[in-house]
């Protein structure tokens, strides 16, 4: 079986069967993972540019970690020492990378579709590791399979998306990926950070964290992503923690098993109470886990794809 796709460019019109194959082949490559060996030689003799124009730790680490555990030969490009520094157009950097002969590339970048843009000049295979607010593929795999790891099912369950809707790549493709696999899917957050378009994708939405809460079985918090906002979207951080934060005593209040989700960085104390980001209901510390063997997966679909 292959992916219908040569390129994951996003999770908006990723059919639930290519999403199934990428979460069931991850499900193998987290086997890998608890192995005293954790390389295969699948990728052998492929070479990988991951090709950040934008600051990452974990994803960054987390591809170039999943790229050696298939064997594959990998190149890591830093856009603060390359050629575009003086003038050079990505199309340019993107074709005189590709001449050395690679196979795929790996790509953050800050403009929505430049992953989409890549795609076309070049003809490697594009994995699309976030570009700017619009898709975050590989990060939506991973909650899903993380989801499907704690309930052995997607479908019907409710997750609520809490937090910088607006501005962040997560929540699109968690959208995409969830409504694809049968989630019931909600937001929550200040209405100056939650789009006005999301009613039409079928998004419930809550303004009360407390609903939001009630309502759930899952809560994937985002991070208020201070550095994407040209402007104040609700007056301060505490007036913010005040109403939106997901904390101990607001789950408590509920009085449900509930669990929580953030695909990090975390912003202790802001968006999410470190007591329960480090308690029973989370499974941050799993998603990391599991974004290394949903990578694997998707290199691996991607690599050997006919």
């Amino acid at each position: 079986m292959s992916l219908e796709n040569r390129h994951l460019l996003g999770l908006e019109g990723v059919s639930k069967n290519d999403i199934q194959l990428i979460l069931d082949t991850a499900e193998t490559f987290r086997e890998v993972l608890e192995r005293p060996i954790k390389k295969v030689p699948t990728l052998q003799g492929k070479t990988i540019v991951n090709l950040f124009f934008e600051s990452s730790t974990r994803t960054r680490i987390s591809f170039e970690l999943a790229e050696r555990r298939l064997s594959a030969d990998v190149v890591n490009f830093s856009a603060d020492m390359s050629s575009l520094k003086k003038g050079e157009t990505l199309k340019d950097t993107a074709r005189n990378i590709e001449a050395m002969k690679i196979d795929m590339v790996v790509m953050r970048h800050g403009a929505p579709g430049a992953a989409l843009f890549l795609s076309k000049v070049i003809n490697s295979v594009i994995i699309n590791a976030g570009d700017g607010s619009h898709e975050h593929p590989t990060q939506a795999l991973l909650d899903l399979y993380s989801i499907r790891e704690k309930y052995n099912h997607i479908e019907g369950l409710n997750v609520c998306i809490v937090g910088d809707i607006s501005h962040s790549r997560v929540a699109l493709s968690n959208i995409h990926g969830l409504k694809t696999m049968g989630a019931n899917i909600a937001v929550c957050g200040p209405a100056t950070l939650i789009p006005r378009e999301l009613d039409r994708l079928g998004v419930k939405i809550f303004n009360r964290i407390d609903e939001a809460i009630e309502w759930a079985n899952v809560l994937n918090v985002l991070r208020i992503q201070l550095e994407r906002q040209d402007k104040s979207f609700f007056p301060s951080l505490g007036e913010y923690r005040k109403y939106f934060a997901v904390t101990k005593d607001k789950i408590q209040k509920i009085n449900k098993n509930i669990t929580i989700m953030h695909p990090g960085p975390i912003n202790r104390d802001v968006e999410l109470s470190a007591d329960l980001a480090d308690g029973e209901h989370s499974i941050i510390l799993q998603q990391v886990l599991n974004g290394v063997a949903v990578r694997m997966a998707v290199l691996y679909l991607l690599g050997t794809r006919s």
